[in-house]
């Protein structure tokens, strides 16, 4: 997990170009879903609603923090502001002895009407638009948001951050829609990763951004910490 001493610096002297060419240090960003709750038990749609860790979503927070503790590049932790993620987020940065900093663009999409349905509810309940739904990122759920709007603000909250944190670490814990969308930016992607790429629960990827506006995944879904 440890790698260069981030001080926030872009100097280039004794910097080694990346296999693109870049010799400016990029903005890493540890991508972390949160732990396990109820509705993930049940594999029901979790968006705005806010339940709470389930003991083992607790316990997997703590395997969590307990790796991200020994990196000691990492200056800010950014969560969404749903507990399920702050309790994730606040379990790491206690290990790592920053607070937390909550950001509303990293909350998960909201699934408005089928908030707490499973796949198979939702799609028995409005089964045309669930079809479009999958297969469109424009159409928002009924009540809620498109894949397209929550990638925007995704977006936007991602390139706040690398303003106010040019080569550094930042861990986000967020939510499987926000984590992909990141991932899809990263990667420049078609809409199709957000459907067949999976990410457990209490996962890490890791994705790191140039100024340039270059960018690299160097990890995806690892959950090694949890066993």
């Amino acid at each position: 997990m440890s790698g260069e001493k981030s001080s926030g610096a872009t100097a280039t002297g004794d910097r080694a170009p990346t296999w693109q060419g870049q010799r400016v240090r990029p903005t890493r960003f540890l991508l972390l879903r949160h732990g396990q709750t109820a509705l993930s038990v049940e594999r029901r749609y979790s968006g705005r609603g806010n339940p709470e860790l389930t003991d083992l979503g607790r316990r997997q927070a703590a395997a969590s923090a307990e790796r991200l503790g020994a990196d000691t590049d990492i200056t800010a932790v950014v969560s969404s502001p749903l507990s399920r993620a702050l309790t994730t987020a606040r379990a790491a940065a206690d290990r790592l002895g920053v607070d937390v900093e909550i950001d509303d663009g990293f909350i998960e999409t909201d699934f408005g009407a089928w908030e707490g349905l499973t796949f198979v509810e939702a799609s028995q309940r409005d089964p045309d638009l669930h079809g479009r739904w999958l297969g469109d990122t424009t159409v928002p759920a009924p009540g809620g948001e498109s894949f397209g709007e929550v990638a925007e603000r995704v977006n936007a909250a991602k390139d706040a951050l690398l303003q106010r944190y040019p080569g550094q670490t930042v861990l986000v814990v967020s939510h499987v829609t926000p984590i992909k969308s990141l991932l899809r930016d990263a990667l420049g992607s078609g809409p199709e990763l957000l459907f067949r790429l999976h990410l457990d629960l209490a996962s890490l990827s890791i994705a790191e951004f140039f100024p340039d506006g270059g960018s690299v995944v160097k990890l995806v879904n690892d959950t090694s910490h949890l066993t």
